[in-house]
């Protein structure tokens, strides 16, 4: 006490129990979750701005192409916008969002809750709730300017679909984000769900339906790409030429390249749905499937609308895009049988269908946020129908993953051999029956208890432990005087208890190396061993003495 009076220490002061202290960690997670949104944000205005300057006939100014990229951030997040400026004076809005422009946002986001949620050691390590609020918090305040600022621009945010779509997308983000910086957890689940859900949802046949599922949903969409592929390659002059007849500098070719590299995941999901049955509609009352196209005299000049089918009826060429959802149904009944030797034929059922039940939701939310509408009318109505690409994903996958799964079950299965091998083996076993009688081994185990020595005890009776005794056993003669120069001299070897040593083995190959020295009589070969008869025995050889 003393010494903190002399050197002025002052004790500190207990907190108040009404005062909060403040969270230096929340606070870098809240700017955390800003700088996220502002990166996404400045990455757009740049392109903007650069295919503004490359542009011989900008038609705003520098404002303009800010607020346009204010725009196309909003519209990354699914936000419908609305553009004013058009030829018959009515407000057309634009709802589709390229699904390649949705990963720029989604990837800044999960970064920044990882980083939020990683601290180092002599850093507050906060929870996961409050990484996550903390985060989608700054992130949401970005957001909210940007619907703001973007209100002055060409292509206005509408504001309940910016409401609803920056926090769903940013949600999503900053949760997958913080799980997969807590280790990817999958437990436990949270308590205020059902006792009945959480033993349900924890069984392994739900983690094997969403593998399934997943699995048809990736065959679709890779089927969808090819199909895309394809009709691009077919039609490669039509291609060419939209692309040509749009612009005639090198910015606004590059500006529509982009765009129809941002447009790649809505065709890969629209060849999909085509591939499926239903197909897309490309406007009102116009929709291209399979059985048919009517053709669509309305569509703008784009290089991948220029890949249409042709109009009329369908044929051969345009059925065979049916082994899409084959291949699909055949790939959740496969990944639906991991457990095949653990369940039974009703469970491998059951889910397979809950994998083509999780294949069907992936693909009708797919189809959803690829969709939307591009104007007003004709293209108020743009890409495939969500509930119609869901259902046909369901019944295709059903239909074939059910049946498949149930057949690969009883594969897996089968015997080792076929019922007639199994008679086979019965009559041989009734021929040789007497190999296994109880007097045949015993008379078995007696031949080899004799070829064996005492290694193996009788059958029957228990053999009582034997406490192991060094017995006293002669030391054998050393080798008093040197040898002669090319003689080799053995070296004398200790007997202790151990193995059976049979003292001929010694006598032919001893009685020739060494030579007779001194008192020690010469042996001759044959005339007798080296050593005495020892019964567990076993020779070790004399280790040489340090030297001095």
């Amino acid at each position: 006490m003393t010494q903190v009076t002399e050197r002025g220490t002052s004790l500190s002061a207990a907190p108040r129990a009404g005062v909060r202290r403040r969270s230096p960690a929340a606070a870098a997670c809240v700017v955390g979750g800003a700088v996220a949104a502002g990166l996404g944000l400045g990455f757009l205005a740049v392109l903007v701005i650069v295919l503004w300057i490359s542009s011989p006939y900008p038609d705003s100014g520098p404002g303009g192409a800010l607020h346009l990229a204010a725009g196309l951030w909003l519209l990354a997040h699914g936000t419908e916008l609305v553009r004013y400026d058009t030829l018959s004076g009515v407000p057309a809005p634009v709802g589709m969002t390229p699904l390649l422009l949705v990963a720029l946002p989604v990837l800044l986001m999960r970064r920044a809750a990882r980083l939020g949620s990683a601290a180092e050691e002599d850093e507050e390590v906060l929870p996961a709730g409050a990484v996550f609020s903390a985060v989608l918090c700054g992130y949401l305040a970005v957001g909210a300017v940007a619907t703001v600022y973007a209100a002055g621009g060409p292509m206005s945010a509408d504001p309940i679909s910016a409401a609803w779509h920056i926090p769903l997308v940013a949600v999503l983000a900053a949760a997958g984000g913080v799980w997969g910086a807590r280790g990817r957890p999958l437990g436990p689940l949270p308590s205020w769900l059902p006792g009945g859900v959480r033993r349900a949802i924890v069984r392994p046949r739900y983690a094997l339906a969403l593998r399934a599922g997943a699995g048809g949903a990736l065959v679709l969409l890779g089927g969808g790409a090819l199909v895309v592929g394809a009709s691009l390659a077919w039609h490669g002059a039509e291609v060419q030429a939209s692309f040509l007849s749009l612009t005639g500098v090198w910015s606004g070719r590059f500006a529509v390249l982009l765009l129809a590299l941002t447009l790649i995941p809505n065709a890969m999901v629209w060849g999909a749905s085509y591939a499926l049955g239903p197909g897309f509609a490309l406007g009102a009352e116009v929709t291209a499937a399979p059985l048919g196209f009517p053709g669509a005299p309305g569509l703008p000049r784009f290089p991948l609308l220029a890949a249409l089918p042709s109009a009329g009826p369908g044929t051969p060429l345009t059925w065979a895009v049916a082994v899409v959802p084959v291949v699909a149904g055949l790939a959740v009944g496969w990944f639906a049988v991991r457990r095949a030797r653990e369940v039974s034929y009703g469970e491998t059922a059951l889910t397979a269908a809950l994998g083509s039940v999780v294949c069907g939701l992936a693909m009708a939310g797919l189809a959803a946020a690829s969709a939307g509408p591009l104007g007003s009318r004709r293209l108020a109505e743009f890409g495939p129908v969500w509930w119609a690409t869901g259902a046909a994903a369901l019944v295709w996958t059903a239909v074939l993953a059910v049946p498949v799964a149930v057949a690969v079950h009883a594969w897996r299965n089968r015997p080792a051999m076929g019922p007639g091998a199994l008679d086979a083996l019965d009559a041989d076993d009734a021929v040789d029956d007497g190999w296994h009688d109880s007097g045949v081994r015993e008379v078995r185990w007696a031949a080899m208890r004799k070829a064996a020595g005492a290694l193996i005890p009788e059958i029957g009776v228990a053999v009582p432990p034997v406490v192991p005794a060094v017995p006293a056993v002669p030391a054998v003669p050393e080798v008093s005087a040197a040898p002669e120069v090319g003689v080799r001299v053995r070296r004398a070897v200790t007997v202790v208890s151990g193995l059976d040593l049979d003292p001929g083995l010694l006598v032919g190959k001893s009685a020739e190396s060494v030579a007779p020295v001194g008192p020690v009589a010469p042996v001759e070969p044959g005339s007798g061993p080296l050593a005495p008869p020892v019964v567990g025995a076993r020779v070790l050889a004399r280790r040489k003495p340090p030297s001095e």
